[in-house]
C-alpha cells in the first residue's frame, strides 16, 4: 500500500509541475482544456463530415496537431462552433482558438490576433471537366494552349502571365464572378485562384466544374496564409505559436497539407 501511494503522490507531483511549467497553464478558458472552434458546419477538406472530432480533414488535422504539440491529450480538447463573420468581431471568444480559413490580413489584426500561419495557400487552376478531358495530363507546355481568364485586380492575372506565360493574352474581367460567369459560357478555358477559392467554385458555382491542378504555394508572390484566430490581446498566442513553428520544423505541417490538400483533394501539384 505504501508503495502504491507512493507512486500515486509522485504521479501527481508530476502532474501538477507539468502544468505549472506548461506554456498554456492558466491561459486557457477552462483550465486543462483546449477550447477549439470550427464553422457550422464544417467543409469538406477542411473537416471531412462536419466532424472534426474525428481529426479527419486538414484543418482538423492540424488542430489535433498543435494541441499535442501544446501539450493537451486527445481527449483534453473541445469543440465549438461559431460563424465565420461572429467569431472575427471584437470582444470576448468562446473559444481558445478559430480555424475557418482566416486569412492573415491588417485589418482584422486591429480587433483580433492571429498565430503564425498554418497554411500558405496553392493557386489552382479552375476549368471545366470538358477542358480537363481533352488536356489529359497539365504541362505547362499544354497550359499555355489555354485561354485564360483573370480579375484585373487578382493576383491571379499577374501570376498567370508570369508563371504561365500563355499564348494568347490574358482576359481581364471585373471580379471573380464575371471570371466564372465567362468559364460557364466556355469564353476562357481557365483561371487561377487560391485553392480553397477553387475548390468552392469548382463544387459549387460552376456547373462541371472541375480543377485542373496547383501550384505550390511559393510559386505565388504573395501567397494567402492561414492563421488561427484568437481574441485580440490572447495570452495563449505565444504558445499557439510556439507549436506552429515546432509543426512547421518538423515537416509535419507539410506532411498534413500532402495527406489532406493534396491526396484528399486529388488536385496534381504541377511543378
Amino acid at each position: 500500500m505504501k508503495t502504491l501511494m507512493t507512486i500515486l503522490c509522485a504521479s501527481l507531483a508530476s502532474s501538477a509541475a507539468f502544468a505549472d511549467n506548461h506554456c498554456a497553464a492558466g491561459k486557457t478558458l477552462t483550465d486543462g482544456v483546449l477550447t477549439i472552434a470550427t464553422g457550422n458546419p464544417a467543409y469538406y477538406p477542411w473537416v471531412m463530415d462536419d466532424a472534426p472530432e474525428s481529426k479527419q480533414g486538414f484543418e482538423a488535422a492540424v488542430a489535433y496537431a498543435v494541441a499535442n504539440e501544446m501539450g493537451f491529450a486527445d481527449d483534453a480538447v473541445t469543440w465549438v462552433r461559431t460563424s465565420f463573420d461572429e467569431a472575427i468581431q471584437p470582444g470576448a471568444k468562446n473559444f481558445d482558438f478559430n480555424l475557418q480559413q482566416y486569412s492573415i490580413t491588417p485589418e482584422r489584426e486591429e480587433t483580433v490576433d492571429f498565430s503564425l500561419p498554418y497554411y500558405s495557400s496553392a493557386m489552382a487552376i479552375l476549368t471545366t471537366q470538358s477542358v480537363v478531358e481533352k488536356m489529359g495530363e497539365p504541362t505547362m507546355e499544354a497550359l499555355k494552349g489555354l485561354l485564360w481568364g483573370a480579375g484585373a485586380s487578382h493576383t491571379g492575372a499577374t501570376m498567370v502571365g508570369q508563371v504561365i506565360a500563355p499564348d494568347q493574352d490574358v482576359l481581364l474581367y471585373n471580379d471573380n464572378t464575371d471570371v466564372t460567369a465567362a468559364l460557364q459560357a466556355n469564353q476562357i478555358d481557365a483561371a487561377l485562384f487560391d485553392l480553397p477559392t477553387a475548390l468552392y467554385l469548382s463544387a459549387v458555382v460552376v456547373e462541371n466544374g472541375a480543377l485542373l491542378g496547383q501550384f505550390p504555394a511559393e510559386r505565388s508572390e504573395n501567397p494567402d496564409q492561414f492563421g488561427m484566430l484568437m481574441a485580440d490581446g490572447s495570452a495563449l498566442k505565444p504558445c499557439v505559436d510556439e507549436a506552429i513553428q515546432a509543426l512547421t520544423d518538423s515537416g509535419k505541417l507539410a506532411e498534413i497539407e500532402a495527406e489532406w490538400l493534396q491526396g484528399a483533394t486529388g488536385v496534381p501539384v504541377i511543378q
